[in-house]
């Protein structure tokens, strides 16, 4: 394969173990350096990765042989960081949402097109086989013409799990900028991209109650709308309902379902690469399920870095800058929409991505031994 290519990650929380696990070691791949506002966070991780080092940002922006920075910051910092990477010439993959205003993710992408870096964007769970097997069947005529679908995620809050869930109840946060982005990236997969919003949206609690870790009980306010519902108009006339809530328990709701002419698809949760695509077509007497056509096999978080750096001049990135931004727009314009009570039409224009072909795990994961 060469000299693998070398990563900067910059921000090791929660997040940053299952890029690890992806990353770590993929036979293409090398982490050079880490770096976290905790010092002796980033000591323990390089101790666990043969030849990285446990660096400051500073210092890793500086190392010539960093060829990329993976950004899994908090929301608040990402605009911050990857524009810092964008000017030391790095390529820049960052943690969902690209930043926290439109504005901000306008300016990443721009740089990075000056600049001549490549940008990325999580998620990358919509390039695996549970998306992309969804993605088949509608592009396969399975469905007939798609005329309309739902997304739903209901959960009754991060802080009943996550040990430091500040962040997700400040700017940035919420659960429409936080779960939107597998929710909406998923729908332009399957879709197309989105030409306007409308929307509503509350705030019915002022502060949550921490429920684990060593700060369980602590109760911290809530700054941003945790229940946004609203409706997605998709360039080629489908509408899409969309609803992320931190203010319910559980729903019966599929994820995602797509209604077609001919019949209904049942997608699965696009927060995980697998799960069951599932169809009732006219004529049927019950739902089935399809057998797996497409998508990342076996894949885990990072798998949209690995597709970034081999993305070449036939094959743009499938989860890159451009989506991203569209994304941000369509979900920052439907808070917008909802404050404001109106339809607002987007600004931007994304193609498409292309489809992921069924990839098998040795496929995208070579070991070493097979010299590929």
């Amino acid at each position: 394969m060469g000299d693998p290519h070398r990563i900067g990650i910059v921000g090791l929380g929660v997040i940053s173990r299952a890029y690890l696990r992806t990353l770590g070691d993929h036979p293409g791949m090398s982490i050079a350096a880490v770096a976290d506002i905790d010092a002796s966070r980033a000591v323990a991780v390089a101790a666990a990765l043969p030849g990285a080092e446990a660096s400051s940002v500073e210092r890793l922006l500086d190392r010539p042989d960093v060829r990329t920075v993976l950004n899994l910051t908090t929301p608040a910092a990402h605009a911050e960081i990857s524009l810092a990477a964008i000017g030391a010439g790095k390529n820049v993959y960052v943690e969902k949402p690209l930043a926290v205003t439109f504005p901000e993710g306008r300016v990443i992408v721009d740089r990075a097109a000056a600049a001549g870096v490549r940008l990325g964007c999580a998620p990358d769970t919509v390039l695996g086989t549970g998306t992309q097997t969804a993605r088949a069947a509608i592009d396969g005529g399975l469905i007939g013409r798609p005329l309309s679908a739902s997304a739903v995620m209901v959960t009754p809050g991060h802080e009943r799990w996550h040990p430091q869930p500040d962040f997700y109840y400040t700017a940035g946060g919420g659960p429409l900028l936080d779960m939107g982005p597998y929710y909406i990236s998923a729908l332009v997969h399957l879709l197309g991209p989105v030409r306007a919003v409308t929307g509503a949206a509350a705030r019915l609690r002022a502060e949550r109650v921490i429920g684990s870790g060593p700060r369980i009980g602590q109760r911290i306010p809530v700054e941003v709308d945790s229940h946004v519902t609203g409706v997605l108009e998709h360039a080629g006339g489908v509408l899409s309902t969309i609803t992320t809530s931190f203010d319910g328990v559980a729903t019966t709701a599929a994820p995602i379902e797509v209604h077609g002419e001919e019949g209904t698809l049942a997608v699965p949760d696009p927060n995980q690469f697998e799960g069951e695509s599932r169809l009732f077509a006219l004529g049927d007497t019950g739902w089935r399920t399809l057998p797996t056509a497409a998508g990342y096999g076996g894949g885990g978080r990072g798998i949209g870095l690995i597709d970034l750096v081999t993305a070449d001049a036939r094959r743009p990135p499938r989860a890159g800058g451009e989506l991203a931004l569209h994304v941000l727009e369509t979900m920052t314009a439907l808070l917008r929409a909802a404050a404001e009570g109106r339809r607002i039409e987007l600004t931007t224009v994304v193609e498409r991505p292309a489809a992921v072909p069924i990839t098998s795990v040795e496929e995208w994961k070579p070991s070493p031994a097979s010299g590929r």
